[in-house]
């Protein structure tokens, strides 16, 4: 399944106000709730949080995945968010995080959920994609750059 398919475009955060790792996992979060009203932000943010203690979803070069598995949910769920001015992640790299992808798999799956994760690794890794999506101007640019990536590749 394509990214684009996965991601409602009212979900793309195109100016993330959030400083650190805590609050742009809040404010990723309420976007996601903004258009999944039935999830528990409260859930949402706990096994975000969790999966954070594991060891940063920070995966350096700007980018930062933050992810985690909700029972009760029937499918999974992006959000995408971009930060001008970075937030520190405690990236691998040291460095601050400028372009997010959360995501939140139903408990159960697991090949959806690592096909998923891959397939934003692989578009991310991509510099001039990565700028693109920093250059876009507005959420409904930022889903074409993710659209028309994906009919390249």
């Amino acid at each position: 399944m394509k990214i684009s398919e996965l991601l409602d475009s009212r979900a793309i955060v195109a100016d993330l106000k959030a400083k650190d790792k805590p609050k742009a996992l809040i404010e990723l979060t309420d976007s996601l709730i903004s258009c999944e009203p039935s999830l528990s932000r409260d859930d949402v943010i706990a096994v975000l949080q969790e999966r954070e203690r594991l060891g940063s979803t920070g995966i350096g070069d700007g980018v930062a995945i933050p992810h985690g598995k909700l029972a009760g949910i029937p499918e999974l769920k992006l959000v995408f968010g971009r930060s001008h001015s970075g937030v520190d992640f405690e990236s691998m790299d040291g460095q601050p995080a400028y372009l997010f992808f959360l995501l939140i798999a139903p408990e159960e799956s697991v090949g959806v959920h690592l096909k998923t994760l891959a397939r934003i690794s692989k578009l991310l890794k991509d510099v001039s994609v990565r700028k693109k999506l920093m250059d876009a101007p507005d959420r409904q640019a930022i889903y074409q750059v993710i659209l028309d990536q994906e009919e390249q590749g």
